[in-house]
């Protein structure tokens, strides 16, 4: 574990900090940043996920970062930049119901964008006594590691359920929710839980990275150019694939009976990641007798979360979400 100092160092902030199951927990961190940054509520914790530095990382010119990008000071839209020290952040709700959600947020494999798909959602499951897990993960390109990011959320879900009891967490009711190129890495967890693609660190290591259930809001999901997202099939495998690379990558043909059931949803109207993606998913679960749930809705566009999808049907994700997941016995 790293030593409370490094800790210091490395964030540049005072913090609390505990140690829960082998893991530094620092409460009330607030957010690394070159620019303005408003720190996390009293009931989230900042996790440090590899105490001795993060495999495969790539060294960039410029430090991590923070970027807020909106121009109205009354609404946040952050997004992380040039990510060497992946994290998690816990939204605790004020009585835990045991079942958790590591959400992946979106980004283009380019950054992470954390209101819109993250900060922004979290109360409408902590409501519901969900404890929500929000994941900074590295990205591919540009020397980094292309499995960086599996590496993230691998190690992301394998410390939830390792601390489990900890956080007062059934470890059978572990789920990922992934949104647009974090969306291809939800499914690329769900379906490349058992890839080996870092060496174990510490003892939470050891146990599963599968997540119990799966969802995905307009995912990137295949990278057959002819329906994936451009940009982020760029980012992830290059200019000039192999196909043998290009189906490595395209999760629908990664799925097999092993992988949790799923809920999707996606809008019609998509103009930056298609429908196709979902539709390609979710067939590929019922022909490997995998249950799952789709809704596609008529319009919402690209990202449209809660922000955009204000007094469309698309606005109701996050009820039916919490509707399956109680019908399949992932809530109480």
């Amino acid at each position: 574990m790293m030593c409370l100092k490094a800790l210091f160092r490395r964030f540049g902030r005072t913090a609390t900090v505990a140690v829960v199951g082998g893991t530094a927990i620092l409460a009330a961190l607030p957010a690394v940043s070159s620019t303005a940054a408003a720190a996390p509520l009293a009931d989230q914790q900042e996790i440090v996920m590899w105490p001795k530095g993060p495999p495969g990382s790539a060294q960039f010119p410029a430090p991590q970062q923070v970027l807020e990008r909106s121009k109205d000071p009354a609404v946040r839209d952050r997004a992380v930049l040039a990510i060497t020290t992946p994290s998690l952040l816990v939204y605790k709700p004020a009585h835990p119901n045991g079942t958790a959600l590591l959400v992946t947020p979106g980004g283009a494999y380019q950054r992470v964008v954390i209101d819109k798909e993250a900060d922004e959602i979290a109360s409408r499951f902590t409501d519901a006594g969900v404890t929500m897990f929000r994941l900074v993960y590295r990205l591919p390109g540009k020397a980094q590691a292309t499995d960086a990011p599996l590496m993230d959320a691998q190690r992301a879900l394998r410390l939830i359920r390792a601390n489990a009891a900890e956080w007062g967490l059934d470890p059978a009711r572990i789920g990922v929710l992934g949104f647009s190129a974090g969306g291809h890495l939800a499914s690329q967890l769900a379906t490349g839980f058992e890839r080996k693609v870092y060496e174990p660190v510490d003892a939470a290591d050891a146990v599963s990275a599968r997540p119990d259930f799966l969802a995905l809001g307009y995912p990137v999901v295949t990278m057959d150019e002819r329906f994936t997202h451009a940009v982020s099939r760029q980012e992830l495998i290059g200019d000039s694939p192999s196909p043998e690379t290009v189906a490595a990558y395209s999760t629908e043909l990664r799925v097999t009976p092993a992988t949790p059931q799923a809920f999707l949803f996606h809008a019609n109207d998509d103009p930056d990641v298609p429908v196709t993606n979902s539709l390609l998913f979710h067939d590929a679960l019922r022909r490997a007798g995998v249950p799952a749930e789709m809704h596609i809705f008529r319009q919402g566009g690209h990202g449209f979360s809660l922000r955009f999808a204000v007094g469309l049907p698309a606005a109701q994700w996050p009820d039916l979400l919490l509707a399956w997941m109680k019908s399949i016995r992932m809530l109480p």
